[in-house]
């Protein structure tokens, strides 16, 4: 059975510690119990993490023969929910953020001697950052929440149990598809998300800077290197994972309350913004230090 109940430090017992450390009883030592508390509960939510992504890895790369009609069914509806119902208010943010971007940088830039730098602004502001971290936020408020939600109740109602007595695999056919599903559409998200942003970039270059499209396209594809590109599908693919693994356990560990529904859903979002930038901070650092 995989690792549900890796317990993570609630928030009163962090009031606690916190409070004790300002009291001043104990000092030093109180300081380090407390940071490796911590430290553990954190080492074991990782490992809970990493048990939940292998194990529908595992799943993909060899599946039953029995239920592969429902898979296929609860994946294609993941990937109809977090991709295509995700694509309006994807446009709209990802437009949104090319035209500020380029307004910006249009009206700074040209006072300091490097106009032609627009297309490089966008590159690294869009493509390799904005883009993928934004995308992996609005799928987190979407899809995310949603996840952790509809997992929350089927443990209440006692569903996830009721698929555990008749011998079905919960990693098989309520893990593993949503976690593909959710990996494929943010790929996709994250490339459409960059290609609306360079577009909106566009519309304020050629009204307000008078850049030919020809000349903006240029400039884009100069600054662009395959690396960025590598790099959005790798963070594409990381936020993903990251994302899907946090919410199907935070759904999973709603035990017998509606009332755990919620409190769990909030600690997925938090929890997965948290675990995104990380990711972030790790595939960045090493490809351009």
């Amino acid at each position: 059975m995989l690792p549900y109940n890796f317990a993570v430090t609630q928030g009163v017992e962090a009031l606690a510690g916190s409070w004790l450390l300002l009291s001043g009883g104990g000092g030093a030592h109180l300081m380090i119990e407390w940071v490796g508390r911590k430290t553990i509960a954190g080492y074991a939510y990782l490992a809970a993490l990493a048990t939940l992504f292998i194990q529908a890895v595992l799943d993909l790369l060899s599946p039953g023969r029995q239920g592969r009609r429902e898979t296929l069914r609860v994946l294609t509806r993941q990937i109809l929910f977090t991709g295509v119902d995700a694509l309006p208010v994807t446009s709209v943010i990802a437009l949104l953020l090319g035209i500020i971007i380029v307004t910006q940088a249009g009206t700074q830039l040209p006072r300091l001697g490097a106009g032609g730098l627009v297309g490089s602004i966008i590159v690294i502001t869009v493509i390799r950052e904005l883009g993928p971290l934004i995308t992996a936020f609005i799928v987190v408020g979407r899809s995310g929440t949603a996840i952790a939600t509809e997992l929350g109740n089927m443990s209440v109602t006692r569903e996830v149990v009721a698929l555990r007595l008749m011998g079905i695999p919960i990693s098989q056919f309520v893990i593993m598809p949503r976690m593909v599903g959710m990996v494929l559409s943010m790929l996709c998200l994250t490339f459409y998300f960059d290609v609306v942003a360079v577009f909106g970039g566009y519309l304020v270059a050629d009204a307000q800077l008078t850049i030919p499209f020809s000349a903006f396209v240029e400039s884009v594809t100069r600054a662009l290197s395959t690396t960025d590109l590598l790099m959005t599908a790798i963070k594409g693919f990381g936020f993903g994972s990251a994302v899907a693994a946090v919410c199907c356990y935070h759904g999973l560990a709603v035990r017998s309350s509606y009332t755990e529904v919620p409190q769990q859903t909030t600690r997925a979002m938090i929890n997965s913004f948290v675990l995104c930038l990380l990711v972030d901070v790790v595939v960045t650092v090493p490809l351009y230090l």
